[in-house]
């Protein structure tokens, strides 16, 4: 990086470049790459040291979903932008030009060029909320816990585009560098454990629970909307794990267990 701001590359020269941000250390090295969209961006390896943030008393589990893009374990339900939805009218008719353009001809490499700014507006705008949401919550949590999702197995299902549009794993992976970057902690909960169907009041698990399903009654009379429950068990058994890997008793008293053997046990055989 030159005195005047712009970029010094091997065998090129200085370049005019746009900085997204100061550069927190002096890169190690740099490269340069070059998106389907003609666009060009360099990437720089440099050392970040941990810059802890002031503890935190709150703590949080986080549900995602389709509905809403995540609710936390306070309630507060966030929106989700779906952005790939809102352009697909645009981009349909972007992909109908270049469909109609002859293969091999400059003017399909142009429309080919137009779709691929497209989505790249998509992606830059669902990356932008995801940064804005990760530290948002990162900064009000001391820690933080979230589902581990089977992406990849719902991806292969009819909600394939609306999960590809969430893009839950980008999100979950922010929150967990930057977690690791502000002195948080992070966690995920295992993939199998029954948040929606588990009554966060007494334990007991439901048989069944489909998606349309959005609030349920447990026999102990506790009413629930789904998602709220879910995240306020996902940050239960987060905190469950956190007690045992420190060293804390896995299963609880003898004389608590048989208190509450019904709730127990629903627990355990999810």
């Amino acid at each position: 990086v030159t005195a005047c701001g712009k970029l010094r590359l091997p065998k090129i020269g200085d370049v005019k470049v746009r900085w997204s941000r100061p550069l927190p250390a002096p890169p190690s090295s740099v490269t340069v790459i070059k998106d389907a969209a003609g666009r060009y961006f360099a990437s720089f390896v440099v050392e970040v040291r941990e810059q802890p943030l002031p503890t935190a008393s709150a703590e949080t589990g986080i549900d995602l979903g389709l509905g809403h893009f995540a609710v936390l374990a306070d309630g507060r339900k966030i929106d989700s932008p779906r952005f790939l939805r809102r352009e697909e009218k645009k981009l349909k008719k972007l992909q109908k030009a270049l469909s109609r353009k002859q293969k091999g001809s400059s003017n399909r490499a142009k429309a080919r060029v137009k779709v691929a700014r497209q989505h790249a507006k998509v992606a830059g705008a669902r990356r932008e909320f995801h940064h804005q949401l990760s530290i948002k919550i990162i900064r009000e949590n001391q820690a933080v816990f979230v589902e581990d999702l089977a992406v990849k197995g719902l991806a292969r299902t009819r909600l394939a585009k609306s999960v590809h549009d969430a893009g839950w794993s980008s999100f979950v992976s922010m929150l967990e560098y930057k977690a690791k970057l502000y002195g948080r902690q992070f966690a995920k909960v295992g993939r199998f454990f029954p948040s929606s169907k588990l009554c966060s009041a007494c334990g007991t698990v439901a048989e069944t629970m489909p998606l349309n399903v959005r609030e349920w009654s447990c026999a102990c009379g506790a009413i629930h909307d789904r998602d709220v429950n879910a995240a306020i068990n996902i940050l239960a058994a987060g905190r469950a794990e956190r007690l045992n890997a420190c060293g804390g008793p896995v299963r609880p008293p003898l004389a608590a267990a048989r208190a509450e053997e019904a709730g127990s046990r629903g627990s355990a055989a999810a």
